[in-house]
């Protein structure tokens, strides 16, 4: 039995480390997740309105289809001076100075698909909770046959003496 769970464990974990690894890098790549850029003032109350950041965003990604209904979420980054909105559709990022409503940026977040496969989301909201139970539970499961596997004869061969 313990065999053959820590094989379907072992593929779970595999898929999640590998794409742990990818997420522990995403703000040093590029390619993972767009640089944050920085706006001309930090001053939260010099920013513009929620509803002009939004409508700013969305123009920018007007010609690619997307619209107010795919804003997922508009993160401000008030160090920075800067808001991005992230739209679930084919996962983009705008980033706009929250001053100025200048784009930044318009640019492919990679990070959000790839976190996606390693929660098992990207399949869905159940076999997300599924599977990490699964894992969890099987994980729990494997240590402690483990220990058994290791010890037990050795405990075994004792009493028998």
């Amino acid at each position: 039995m313990h065999k053959y769970i820590g094989l379907v464990i072992a593929l779970i974990v595999f898929v999640s480390a590998l794409t742990g690894v990818l997420l522990a890098w995403k703000k040093q790549s590029e390619l993972l997740q767009p640089p944050t850029l920085s706006g001309i003032s930090t001053n939260a109350t010099n920013f513009a309105s929620v509803e002009d950041m939004v409508k700013s965003a969305v123009d920018a990604v007007d010609t690619l289809g997307l619209t107010k209904e795919n804003l997922d979420r508009l993160e401000y980054r008030a160090t920075k001076g800067i808001a991005k909105a992230i739209f679930d559709k084919d996962n983009w990022e705008v980033q706009l100075d929250a001053t100025s409503l200048e784009v930044l940026s318009v640019a492919k977040r990679h990070s959000d698909w790839i976190e996606q496969i390693h929660d098992g989301s990207i399949i869905s909201e159940v076999f997300k909770v599924t599977s990490m139970n699964i894992l969890g539970i099987g994980l729990i499961f494997l240590v402690g046959s483990g220990i058994w596997l290791y010890y037990g004869p050795k405990k075994i061969k004792k009493l028998k003496r």
